[in-house]
């Protein structure tokens, strides 16, 4: 029978391990805990096993499955390198067997909002990619982040590699929406001076608006190269001048004349200091912008550790 989706496959992936429940056992001369609890909710005992990893993930899921919020992993990149406690040289269908029997207990462990993160380098970052798009699903990849690891390329290449991965990956999304339940649950960067710094109060015909400080935002897209939309190419009468007002040229209005009616009417564009813009500047206040910042996809060196 023909398979009915689209999968990596490698030599042996049809041979998984036999793993059996396994019991962790305390080593009470390596055991540290702490006096007393700062507040009832704190996890009192943190856990730092020691054996292989397989093995440590099969012995937690029976306590922990499902209730893991994130997890980081660094996979021996598969460089062929030589290190003193694992193999980074394995074959490369080895490899990805080994990487699949780990994730799939590691999806298992995770809360329904829950997260993974994985860095790799790009001797193994794509094949891991579409690993984990058949492990966790393509609509649960939340983002391929290029963390940079040095800063000047290597002289060993004619194009040198300054940035590594880091996958991220989340347990469940609900439905058709936009984020994954994880992404929902994430927080937001502190927002900085100089974002802060884009909301500023404009003078207007009538003064200033009373909803406080905005940014300008740019109320037109662009319409070339087929992305023109017709329904979005009309004219709007300025409230100061009452004259017809069209997009630039090679551009449309990015609202529907209806909502973009409704918008002026509401002051919720900015047409200069005397009122005689040609294109409006939508206003973005500050009152109703999110709380803190989107974090980028490229990290520098100071943000990640491997």
């Amino acid at each position: 029978m023909a398979k009915q989706k689209l999968e990596l496959t490698w030599i042996g992936k049809e041979k998984r391990p036999k793993l059996e429940p396994r019991i962790l056992l305390e080593d009470p001369e390596k055991s540290y805990h702490a006096r007393h609890r700062v507040t009832d909710g704190d996890i009192f005992d943190n856990r730092l096993i020691f054996g292989d990893n397989l093995l440590a993930l099969k012995a937690l899921e029976q306590e922990f499955s499902g209730k893991v919020k994130c997890v980081f992993i660094d996979p021996p990149y598969n460089t062929g390198s030589a290190f003193t406690h694992y193999d980074d040289g394995l074959e490369h269908s080895i490899w990805l067997g080994l990487m699949r029997d780990r994730l799939e207990i590691i999806r298992r462990l995770l809360a329904n909002d829950g997260s993974l993160w994985i860095t790799i380098d790009d001797n193994e970052a794509h094949y891991l990619k579409v690993l984990c798009d058949e492990i966790f699903g393509r609509v649960c990849f939340i983002s391929d982040i290029a963390w940079k690891r040095r800063d000047g390329a290597p002289n060993d290449r004619k194009i040198g590699s300054t940035y590594d991965h880091v996958l991220v990956y989340a347990k469940a999304r609900n439905g058709s929406a936009k984020k994954t339940v994880a992404e929902e649950a994430f927080n937001l960067m502190e927002r900085t001076e100089k974002a802060d710094s884009q909301y500023q109060l404009y003078e207007e015909p009538f003064g200033t608006d009373p909803r406080g400080p905005f940014r300008k935002v740019d109320s037109t897209g662009n319409a070339k190269g087929g992305r023109y939309v017709e329904s979005l190419f009309y004219a709007v009468k300025n409230p100061f001048t009452g004259e017809e007002v069209w997009p630039r040229k090679g551009r449309c209005w990015v609202y529907k004349k209806e909502e973009m009616e409704d918008m002026i009417a509401d002051r919720r564009f900015f047409w200069g200091k005397d009122g005689t813009a040609t294109t409006p500047m939508r206003k973005l206040f500050k009152s109703e912008a999110k709380p803190g910042m989107s974090a980028p996809r490229c990290w520098p060196q100071s943000t990640c550790c491997a």
